[in-house]
Formats: C-alpha cells, structure tokens, sequence
C-alpha cells in the first residue's frame, strides 16, 4: 500500500506542507509507505486543452518539457492521494490546479486510471476561503471515480506565518483522524478491493 500527499504551496516547509506531514505520519504509523511531492520543486504547466491526452496509446499528456508526468505516474502508482493548497483569492493555487487539471484530463480520456484509489483534501489559510478551496478540490476527486475518507469536520486549518497552523489544534486534529480513517479505509478495500455484484434478477 502506498500513500503520496501533494503540497501546492510555492513555499516549502510552510502550514499546508506541515499538515500533509502529519498526514503521512499517522499514515505510516498504520504500515503505509508514504512520500511527500512538493510542486514548488516542480515545473508543471497548465492544461493546453488540445485533448491529445485523450488520442495516445502512451496515456501520457502532449506536453512534455516539465514535470507533470514525473507526478503523474507516481499518482498512478499510489493507492492513496492526498492533496494538500493554501488558500490564494478564494482557490487554491495555480500550481496545484495546473496538476490536477492534467492529471484529470489524461486519467478520465484513458479509461479513469484514478478510480477508486482512495484520498481527500487538506486545506489551510489565514482567515477565510478555506470552505471554497476544499470544495473545489473534493470535486475533482470525486469526479475522477475516487474514494474520499470523512473526519470529525472539514480538513481546513488556519495559519499564516509558517509554522502557526500548529496552533490550530482543532485543524490539526481533524487531519489527523482524516489521515487515520484512510489507513482504516485502506485496510477495508485491501481485503476486498472489488465489490460483489449480485446478479441481476430477471
């Protein structure tokens, strides 16, 4: 089982990095492999629309110069996604969105190769806009056939100055039990990764 969480944040080691290491920790506690990808170290540019993602044998994105496919096939390859913004004018950033529109063309023109992996969002920012952000990221999980985990509220935090969404216990604790109720729900789909169908009575 592996886990990779996704920081959109520009900067490293800031508050959203922060709550994706506690993700990954209470992930590898539960015997998950896990690894943190942080877009501030790569080039991914935005989406061209051109749809050639959907004309390839190689599944593969018709840009080619940067490092979107680098991510992508981990994406591919994990389980568990995880992604993870702070909040820039009520969105989350252009970074994060130029991946996840990429990865959600190419996937959903190849047959969903996200379906059912599991994952969610986690969300942090000064004052407000967290609720937008969130939502606007749960939507591409869930319109990409994937498996989204709860916790005892929505995964957003506040902080600004890095380092200070540690103050938010509250924020931190739900990503925690976010974090936990994956490996729970890792542990369920492990064991039985297709659902039954009955037969259909005629």
């Amino acid at each position: 089982m592996k886990a990779i969480a996704i920081c959109g944040s520009p900067r490293v080691e800031g508050n959203t990095e922060l709550l994706l290491k506690v993700c990954l920790e209470r992930l590898a506690s539960a015997g998950i492999d896990t690894e943190l990808v942080r877009l501030a170290e790569k080039e991914v540019l935005p989406c061209k629309g051109c749809g050639t993602c959907g004309k390839r044998l190689d599944r593969r994105c018709s840009t080619d110069s940067d490092d979107f496919h680098e991510v992508f096939e981990k994406m591919l390859e994990a389980d568990i996604i995880i992604v993870g913004s702070p909040v820039y004018f009520g969105s989350a950033t252009p970074q994060m969105m130029a991946l996840l529109d990429r990865a959600g063309y190419v996937a959903r023109k190849n047959g969903n190769l996200l379906s059912r992996k599991l994952g969610g969002p986690v969300v942090v920012a000064r004052r407000a806009g967290q609720n937008f952000t969130y939502a606007q990221l749960l939507f591409w999980f869930m319109i990409n056939d994937m498996i989204v985990a709860g916790s005892t509220y929505w995964n957003i935090a506040f902080g600004a100055a890095r380092g200070e969404v540690n103050d938010d216990r509250e924020g931190v604790d739900t990503v925690g039990r976010f974090a936990e109720n994956l490996a729970w729900l890792a542990g369920k789909v492990g064991s039985n990764p297709e659902p039954q169908v009955e037969a259909e009575v005629k």
